[in-house]
């Protein structure tokens, strides 16, 4: 067999999106290298790290042991918050223009006025505490369920709903690049006073500092409006949280109630603590299903191609 077709053999669904999205990532740098620092940098790590994908995918069905196996499950766990910290240095440069005023006026005209500042009256400590550890919870969803069909010997659905994870994340950065925003705790809020106007009990302000230091403001930065990461519109916590609900119960994880219940809390804290206008949250619906049309068509083309049987959607 010739070697780049045993290269090709190798790559998995999910590897087809991260290399493919590296290319995107590279045409950007490039285009507007002019206005982007270090852009160099940046497609020389994503022409590294593709080719190391590339190297892990070959190793794992050619020379396969459980280290290979187990890089090649998990690599993109990392690789989804990279290349979102290399969005941080691409839309501001690129676009250098913020949506927010536009958003707010969808929601002003949805709802007649603001629903960050009408769910005020509402706010809790206990609902507050509540809500902030649910949302830090998105960051363990997507994990939790893969671990589950693993040891469910669910291999085919878990290679499925890891691509479509992360072909997930990388629409909604495109999202962010296409309307760029910093959100209602920014623009309709103080966010400096964020603590005091809806406090918490225990964990809240220090998962809240977790969250701001991910979005590149941690705590003392001086003018935190002006440099937070552009990570509005869609609301990725609404898209990827919807995602892992569906497939939780497309593919009969024993996990999908506690997905179902925990996921609408946190797409509802979404807007409760300020992050997203609803509009956000509505688009983060529209990019799932975006999202889920497109990865079963990449997966099953791919599969195809490889001679792997498809899965049955």
């Amino acid at each position: 067999m010739p070697m780049l077709k045993k290269i090709l053999l190798s790559l998995r669904a999910v590897d087809v999106v991260v290399i493919s999205f590296a290319i995107v990532l590279n045409t950007l740098n490039i285009v507007f290298y002019q206005r982007v620092d270090n852009w160099l940098v940046h497609v020389t790590l994503n022409t590294f790290v593709s080719g190391l994908i590339i190297l892990l995918a070959y190793l794992d069905k050619y020379r396969g042991n459980i280290l290979w196996q187990q890089l090649h499950y998990w690599y993109p766990v990392p690789l989804i918050f990279a290349v979102f910290k290399q969005f941080y240095f691409l839309v501001k440069p690129i676009r250098g223009v913020d949506y927010d005023d536009a958003l707010i006026e969808i929601d002003r005209f949805m709802f007649g006025g603001d629903p960050t500042i009408f769910l005020n009256q509402y706010s809790h400590p206990v609902l507050t505490e509540l809500l902030q550890i649910v949302y830090a919870t998105f960051f363990f969803l997507p994990v939790i369920l893969g671990i589950n069909l693993l040891l469910n010997d669910k291999e085919k659905e878990f290679h499925f709903m890891t691509s479509a994870v992360v072909l997930g994340f990388f629409l909604s950065y495109i999202g962010y690049l296409l309307v760029p925003a910093i959100g209602p705790r920014f623009t309709l809020h103080d966010f400096d006073l964020k603590n005091i106007e809806l406090p918490g009990l225990f964990l809240t302000n220090y998962l809240r500092e977790i969250v701001n230091a991910g979005e590149s403001i941690p705590a003392g930065t001086l003018n935190p409006a002006e440099v937070v990461q552009r990570d509005v519109f869609p609301s990725g916590h609404t898209q990827m949280t919807l995602i892992v609900m569906y497939l939780s119960v497309k593919f009969k994880s024993c996990f999908r109630y506690f997905f179902l219940v925990n996921g609408s809390l946190l797409i509802f804290s979404t807007v409760y603590l300020r992050y997203h206008y609803v509009i956000d949250v509505m688009a983060g619906f529209a990019f799932m299903a975006l999202t889920i049309f497109l990865a079963q068509r990449i997966y099953n083309r791919w599969m195809e191609f490889r001679g792997d049987p498809k899965l049955d959607f």
